[in-house]
């Protein structure tokens, strides 16, 4: 839409929500850096689309995410709840009060002592220009227990919602359950401070196309995440609302109740999340969504550890950087709500995500090559927790391939040249994706976008990469460089597809042989059995949408 932002509010809901929140905004921040060359275009895609403009009480300019957060009671560490760019209006209302004080005071929590040399060195001036920030010291990345140890980004006094009644540390006072999570929307004091932050949001905005929430499925916030959208499609019908239901990497089993809680807080969290979403993708490195352990998905070019939520929500930040393009384009007729209409339709609203992280260029290669080298296979990595995607059939689908330079995008072979496949007579980059796309899957309804943008890797992004990739994330024909990779070519797509059938079907018959006598006390915190029923019904209705279809995909 030109002549403005079509601006998008974030809801993170749940401490791992938080965990990829950090790794987005951070990326988002690392994007914000544009050459001093007046001459260079604006960018592809629109920061204004996630961010506000702002000023402090002295006068100072902002830039902040447009972003709300709710998390728990000792979630925060060392960083303030009103973020650091305004007064704190605790202090001024100390000060204005003239009569006797008494202040109660809370142990602050230390700064994590691997990274207070790292977050108090804003970084080093490279030989190149460039201002980068170090890099957190190997073997320290276990040390990371909260997503506030690694954020970078100064956030607005309106995004941090505390709920106090729940704790983040310990064995007490958890929020383990779907309907606890409910229970808390429901209780007036919450309600009306989200009410109140959104309220505040949208009504600075021109042209809101609706609402990203980044949402944990496995705990008590798949209730609140439950209500929260339920609240945002009665009071801004017409909207955009996609949700993001995220999951910590693969469990092992050994602790019956946080097994069977994830299970059932899975369950409750897709169903009420789809009949409340445009659109609901969940996304997990694991393998299945069910109780069966499975290992975590595999990428060729990178070395992650799967126990380590800084890790895991790095890579699914960086998917969702990539996947999430289609409405924050500069210049594009697709919104949220064009999106989750060519990806939802016949009751489909459930849609899974893969990536490619990273996209395997080598330097002088052009597009048509890399692509007809992938060959028949499904050219992305499943994040959606279903399995193996060989076999299943594809619906609809949105492709993004970004961070390649439009040099590399159409064939390079002379004039005269027998060309080796069809994809090498194509005249632009966005041709030879689309045509790829059609020769793999000819019956799919089918939309992509080929961006130069790549993805921004710098600290505090982890260092997961191989050694054989260069700065620019291509993958050398050489010996190593010794460079640090600083951004990142990568292929995310969003499919509505027939692995969802099975997926959702598994989770349904897993809980139909669940005892709920045993289970009492998930039902006690505000389920009823006939809810559960309910649930199950649902899981089986949305299974069956996706059987069938016409297309073979991989």
């Amino acid at each position: 839409m030109a002549g403005g932002a079509r601006e998008v509010l974030t809801l993170q809901l749940g401490h791992f929500a938080g965990f990829v929140g950090a790794h987005w905004w951070n990326q988002q921040d690392a994007a914000l850096y544009r050459p001093t060359d007046a001459k260079e275009p604006p960018g592809e895609l629109c920061p204004d689309v996630l961010y506000r403009t702002g000023r402090t009480l002295h006068g100072q300019e902002t830039y902040t995410p447009r972003l709300i957060l709710m998390d728990l009671k000792g979630s925060l560490s060392s960083l303030k709840q009103e973020g650091g760019l305004y007064r704190d209006t605790h202090l001024d209302a100390a000060i204005a009060w003239q009569g006797k004080l008494t202040t109660h005071k809370e142990e602050l929590y230390p700064k994590n002592p691997y990274l207070q040399d790292f977050l108090s060195a804003e970084g080093v001036l490279n030989s190149d220009g460039i201002w980068r920030v170090k890099s957190i010291p190997n073997g320290k990345e276990g040390s990371i227990r909260v997503w506030s140890d690694f954020l970078r980004v100064h956030l607005h006094p309106r995004s941090i919602c505390m709920i106090q009644k729940y704790n983040h540390d310990g064995e007490a006072g958890r929020l383990e359950a779907f309907g606890q999570g409910e229970s808390i929307l429901k209780e007036p004091r919450y309600l009306e401070e989200l009410e109140d932050r959104l309220h505040f949001y949208v009504e600075e905005c021109d042209y809101l196309q609706g609402f990203q929430i980044l949402c944990d499925l496995h705990n008590g916030f798949s209730g609140v995440g439950a209500k929260a959208t339920e609240l945002l499609k009665d009071e801004y019908s017409g909207r955009g609302i996609i949700t993001w239901g995220l999951l910590p990497g693969p469990y092992s089993l050994g602790e019956p109740q946080k097994d069977i809680y994830r299970l059932l807080n899975t369950a409750f969290g897709l169903v009420h999340l789809s009949a409340h979403s445009s659109l609901v993708c969940p996304l997990s490195l694991g393998g299945s969504l069910g109780l069966r352990p499975e290992p975590p998905v595999h990428f060729p070019h990178l070395r992650y550890d799967a126990t380590l939520p800084f890790h895991c929500s790095a890579i699914l930040a960086t998917a969702l950087d990539t996947v999430t393009v289609p409405y924050r384009l500069r210049s594009s007729p697709v919104s949220m709500v064009h999106l989750a209409d060519m990806l939802n339709f016949s009751g489909k609203k459930v849609v899974t995500a893969g990536a490619t992280i990273p996209f395997p260029l080598v330097p002088n290669q052009s597009l048509p090559d890399t692509l007809v080298q992938l060959g028949g296979v499904t050219p992305w990595t499943p994040l959606s927790a279903c399995g193996d995607p060989s076999g299943i059939r594809c619906f609809a689908q949105s492709v993004v391939l970004r961070g390649l330079d439009k040099a590399c995008h159409t064939s390079q072979l002379t004039p005269g040249t027998p060309l080796p496949s069809p994809l090498h007579a194509c005249t632009t980059g966005e041709e030879v994706l689309a045509q790829y796309l059609q020769q793999q899957q000819p019956s799919v309804r089918s939309s992509s976008h080929l961006l130069r943008t790549p993805c921004k890797v710098v600290p505090p992004y982890p260092y997961l990469f191989s050694s054989s990739l260069s700065q620019q994330g291509l993958l050398l024909d050489g010996p190593p460089t010794g460079a640090a990779v600083e951004s990142i070519p990568v292929l995310g797509a969003l499919c509505s597809s027939s692995s969802l059938n099975k997926t959702l079907g598994d989770l349904a018959k897993e809980l139909t042989k669940l005892n709920l006598r045993r289970w009492a006390s998930f039902l006690d915190a505000g389920v009823e059995q006939d809810d559960l029923e309910e649930v199950l019904q649902e899981l089986c209705s949305l299974a069956q949408c996706y059987q069938g279809g016409d297309s073979l995909m991989g």
